[in-house]
């Protein structure tokens, strides 16, 4: 359907990536993998035609539809939220515009026999044909039911897309997608921003609906609910696999020892023939073997392992100071602003050492009560921390936070203690700092980088309660497993807002659900939660349906 043909990257002199071939078929849906820098938001602009490929091309359909939602979103727009949405349909509707004006001219016109009356004929045949192609829509229909879904009310319809948030405006930019009914959708994180009922949606849509999909993801349940095939960038190449995530891992392990067998192997004849070199070079007898053999080192291609396995790092958090038995209590807990009621009668206990994880859509109040219970705004009821509780919180703009003067290095050393800090540079690693990030400015990091940095910077603090507002967004996958671990180590009280259902997997044993004012207790993990939620949304549809 649409391929992509030696595509390569250059820049400055360095190749990102070289002789990049593969075919997208009907239906597939494809993970792109590869670690950060690797070059995966690349391809994916250089597919959208956002950007122009060093060598090689993409080859397509001539009216093939590829739609592409960046990492980076739109500017302001002054159009209500219904009206951006319809823009997706901009197109029809312009042609549909242009037909009428077609068609009235030919009824005005009396030239019957000119060229001019032809063209004009050969115009419509044309429109006509291709607003044939898309069938009967109904468009308000449509945009209704994408909105919906996505998890916009039908109240913000007719408010200006300058109202919303970063995320929301996201998916403003994903219901366009959606819309077009593309051949090919390419997606750079789109889960990033969206709450847990939302991406169960996009799975839903993406499975069922979707024609052929790419999607650059760190979320692995995500990857692995809508993904068959995975292909891998790295080193400059890439590697297809005709299988979800977690069969790819297992395949790209497997890989990776034949590759390192391979390695050790050639690494072995080079030193022995080496040392045959150094002990009959001077050898009159054996001048034509040492000969033969330099040439052959000078000639030999030396075997690459793709990736340096550092899944041995591990971080730890300091030991907690002890706290009271009940590090927040909250008695009737309620929060307005400007008349809006975002929650009421929010009452609950987390005991000393618990996990618990905060979920709901977005817009229901879990950011709102950290800050009331960081004490950072007003609220109705009694909001109470426990005896020596020492709260350690990630905010979702922590990284906006840092000192844009210190270098990476400083940032880290200004708070690490003790022991920790002869493994500076380890963990640094671990959340893919290399040596040459160390003497980087914050001024110049990316805002994933930020992101990573303001993490350990958190992680290292001697705290025995951990507030954590969407932890995960620019972490990758191997980071989020390395925080993860951490997080299950933590012998203090946890609470997470995360709309990541594998990094909440195993973690966290209390939810706690915002929706409808309420805040609602469940003594459970976040799988069984959702399990029955889902149960919960069938019964609920089976009782309309019975109606």
């Amino acid at each position: 359907m649409i391929s992509v043909d030696g595509l390569a990257v250059e820049f400055g002199g360095s190749t990102l990536f070289k002789d990049i071939n593969f075919v997208v078929n009907e239906k597939d849906r494809i993970a792109l993998m590869g670690k950060n820098g690797a070059g995966k938001s690349t391809l994916l602009k250089i597919m959208a035609g956002a950007q122009t490929p060093t060598h090689g091309k993409i080859s397509a359909p001539k009216d093939a539809v590829i739609a592409y939602l960046p990492q980076h979103l739109m500017a302001d727009s002054d159009r209500s939220l219904f009206d951006e949405a319809s823009q997706a349909f901009a197109d029809v509707l312009n042609m549909q515009t242009r037909l009428d004006e077609l068609n009235h001219e030919l009824t005005v016109r009396t030239d019957y026999e000119s060229d001019a009356y032809s063209a004009i004929i050969e115009q419509v045949s044309e429109l006509s044909e291709k607003l044939y192609s898309q069938g009967e829509i109904n468009f308000d229909a449509e945009v209704e039911k994408i909105l919906l879904g996505l998890g916009f009310e039908r109240s913000d319809f007719n408010r200006p897309c300058s109202d919303f948030s970063g995320g929301w405006r996201m998916r403003i930019e994903l219901a366009k997608i959606l819309l077009q009914n593309p051949d090919l959708i390419l997606l750079d994180e789109p889960t990033n921003h969206l709450d847990i009922e939302s991406v169960q949606w996009l799975e839903d849509f993406l499975i069922n609906q979707a024609k052929a999909v790419i999607v650059i993801s760190h979320d692995r349940r995500f990857v692995d609910n809508i993904t068959t095939r995975t292909i891998e960038v790295t080193m400059g190449r890439i590697y297809d696999y005709k299988v979800n995530y977690s069969k790819y891992l297992e395949l790209r392990k497997e890989r990776r020892e034949q590759q390192q067998k391979a390695y050790d192997e050639q690494q072995k004849m080079i030193a022995e023939t080496k040392e045959f070199i150094e002990r009959f070079k001077g050898t009159y007898s054996k001048t034509l073997q040492v000969q033969s053999r330099v040439k052959m080192l000078d000639k030999l291609e030396i075997l690459e392992v793709d990736e340096v396995d550092t899944s041995h790092l591990r971080l730890r958090f300091p030991p907690s100071p002890r706290s009271g038995n009940y590090p927040v209590i909250a008695e009737s807990v309620s929060k307005s602003y400007d008349g809006h009621l975002v929650f009421d009668g929010a009452s609950f206990t987390i005991q000393r050492g618990e996990k618990v994880a905060f979920v709901g859509k977005n817009g229901e109040g879990k950011s709102t009560l950290v800050k009331a219970i960081m004490k950072e705004i007003e609220h109705g009821g009694i909001l109470s921390l426990g005896h020596n509780t020492l709260i350690g919180y990630f905010a979702q703009n922590e990284a906006s936070l840092l000192d844009e003067k210190l270098t990476v290095f400083q940032t880290i050393d200004d708070v690490a203690k003790g022991d920790i800090r002869t493994k500076i540079k380890d963990i640094l690693g671990a959340f893919m700092f290399g040596g040459e990030d160390w003497d980087k400015k914050v001024a110049v990091l990316s805002g994933g980088e930020r992101t990573r940095l303001a993490m350990i910077k958190l992680l290292l603090e001697p705290v025995n309660l951990l507030i954590l507002d969407e932890p995960t967004n620019h972490l990758d996958m191997r980071t989020k497993d390395i925080l993860k671990q951490a997080l299950l180590e933590f012998d203090g009280t946890l609470i997470l807002v995360s709309h990541d259902r594998d990094f909440l997997d195993g973690l966290v044993e209390k939810v706690y659900e915002f929706g409808n004012k309420r805040v609602k207790e469940h003594l459970e993990g976040i799988t069984e939660f959702l399990q029955r939620k889902k149960m919960e949304h069938l019964n609920e549809l089976e009782a309309k349906n019975r109606k």
